[in-house]
């Protein structure tokens, strides 16, 4: 496992693009509202790159064909943005990347969509306060399992719902996809030990039910085998001697 260590000059280079890919998050939560496709909310999205001078960094990857991952109710990940229609009491994750200056930053919300039920507010909720809870015990020192751990034991052990085990967050920089990648539960062993400049994009991804999913024809869309609804809330951070400096903030 080969764990990049950025230069503090690189990291205000990936701060600089946080602060971007969070503020087009923003717009597009401001966007977003019932009626609209998800193929209108990733034509905006890229409008508001090429505003910005950023460029996407999913489009293409792997032959992904969206500028973001737009995922509907019970889709999980990696949803195509197209036809589908935004309504009423539905949640709506966006997960978007960008590259700037030769460095990627990655970060997802849930958004809701109109009135939704408060079951379903409570679940998103727990997921939004776990990724807070699991990048509050990041530090130098720390051993990489504590974030699977710290995900598993307040998703599974607090709340009951589901970690979707086959999706993990990972290390990011000059790659979208970078050493180590982080899974959301606990592992046998510790994992490697955190150092300060290691860069990673930390996402808890949950359901409400058993966590099980599959792949639609499309070959990306992930959804849940259940068809209750997931959630997945993701930001980019560093990694600092005292801490964890969220870059996409």
């Amino acid at each position: 496992m080969a764990i990049i260590i950025k230069t503090p000059e690189e990291i205000e280079l990936m701060r600089e693009g946080g602060k971007i890919l969070s503020n087009i998050l923003s717009e597009l939560a401001n966007y977003v509202e019932v009626g609209k496709t998800t193929g209108q909310i990733n034509d905006y999205a890229g409008s508001l790159m090429k505003k910005l001078g950023v460029k996407p960094s999913f489009k293409g990857y792997k032959g992904f064909p969206g500028i973001i991952c737009a995922s509907v109710n019970e889709e999980v990940v990696h949803s195509i943005p197209g036809n589908r229609i935004l309504k009423d009491g539905d949640i709506f994750t966006i997960d978007c990347g960008i590259l700037h200056k030769g460095f990627h930053s990655d970060s997802a919300r849930t958004l809701f969509i109109g009135n939704v039920p408060e079951k379903t507010k409570e679940f998103v909720f727990v997921v939004k306060k776990t990724l807070t809870e699991v990048i509050s015990k990041i530090k130098e020192g720390v051993a990489l399992n504590v974030i699977g751990e710290t995900v598993q034991k307040i998703v599974e052990g607090r709340h009951g719902y589901s970690v979707v085990r086959e999706l993990t967050g990972h290390g990011i920089g000059r790659q979208l996809h970078e050493d180590p990648f982080i899974c959301n539960y606990q592992q046998r062993n510790a994992g490697p030990t955190l150092k300060a400049g290691i860069t990673l994009a930390i996402e808890p991804i949950v359901a409400m039910g058993s966590g099980k999913v599959s792949t639609l024809k499309d070959g990306w869309t992930v959804v849940t085998a259940d068809k209750l609804p997931a959630c997945q809330w993701e930001h980019t951070i560093a990694v600092t001697k005292s801490g964890a400096e969220i870059l996409t903030k």
